[in-house]
């Protein structure tokens, strides 16, 4: 498995459009290059990232019905966003993309990365298992409201991690409508795999949630709640944090999950010996996911928003 551990090394492998197309080539057919008309294992690359059989001639793009091909940019160009997105700890926003990158407008650079966001979920990723800390929270500072319909303009949040004998594993992040059991219910049974020990705040919604075994956390209750579930809440300020540094309070309206989904992959990440091992498995879903539509990526988007109770 090839990939580039630093910025020097990316800036060698990817020099060249051709380096890119080879790249792209070894990641599309990882067990070799099998001409789709004739079966034959030789080929040509040609112009315009086209692919040519050596023996039927046959020619086809090598960005087809992939997340590339509606792209008239350079794949050097993509690469360098996916390494500006993943490589430094904390991300990078839309505008400072734009800026590094040269583009002549913001909705271009903001476009990209919530593309790219969309690579950032594994699709054969495992379900959460053993002891799941999982609670709720609200992205929007502080607003009066009751809990179960949630306050006006907040955004509802729920977090579930693994509780390792050291230190936490891996979680996963969701926005839900409202914290109902129906809705808290559907996370739950999504992404924790059935059997598993689910540590709560004895919140009674999560206890008619059967197949699972329940645990409430009583025993660290200060003021305010803030330390039944320590480890949940870590998330959620790590969270928070990210949300303030990187992208200084703004969700784009309607796309909160696409942060959350970065969130999640820098996380469960957090341990990688090399940020360059977080652009190649980015690169391997590019290889294969089908491509994403502009206009899907601009649904609900009404400009750079702010997140409920951002400063304004």
């Amino acid at each position: 498995m090839e990939y580039p551990r630093n910025i020097i090394e990316f800036e060698k492998m990817f020099s060249s459009e051709k380096q890119c197309e080879e790249y792209l080539i070894s990641l599309r057919w990882p067990n070799g290059f099998i001409c789709p008309s004739c079966q034959h294992t030789e080929y040509w690359i040609l112009s315009r990232h086209r692919i040519g059989c050596k023996k039927c001639k046959y020619k086809f793009s090598i960005t087809s019905n992939i997340i590339f091909e509606q792209s008239n940019k350079p794949l050097s160009f993509w690469y360098r966003a996916i390494w500006l997105m993943v490589a430094p700890k904390n991300g990078i926003s839309a505008l400072d993309l734009q800026r590094l990158m040269g583009f002549g407008s913001y909705q271009t650079s903001w476009s990209w990365l919530h593309k790219l966001r969309k690579l950032t979920v594994l699709p054969d990723r495992e379900m959460l298992k053993g002891q799941i800390e999982v609670d709720e929270t609200y992205l929007g500072g502080k607003k009066k409201g009751k809990r179960g319909g949630g306050a006006e303009g907040k955004i509802p949040v729920i977090i579930a991690v693994e509780i390792m004998s050291k230190g936490t594993g891996r979680f996963r992040i969701s926005t839900l409508p409202d914290v109902t059991r129906k809705s808290l219910k559907g996370f739950i049974d999504a992404n924790i795999e059935k059997g598993s020990e689910l540590i709560t705040d004895g919140w009674e919604s999560y206890k008619k949630i059967v197949g699972y075994n329940h645990t409430i956390s009583y025993d660290t209750i200060i003021d305010d709640d803030e330390e039944i579930l320590p480890n949940a809440h870590r998330v959620a300020s790590l969270l928070k944090r990210w949300l303030l540094g990187t992208h200084q309070q703004y969700i784009a309206g309607g796309k909160t999950q696409n942060y959350l989904d970065e969130f999640t992959f820098r996380y469960n990440r957090r341990k990688s010996i090399s940020r360059g091992l977080l652009f190649h498995r980015v690169m391997e879903q590019a290889a294969k996911h089908e491509p994403i539509m502009y206009s899907k990526i601009s649904e609900s988007h009404t400009g750079r928003k702010k997140y409920a109770g951002g400063k304004k």
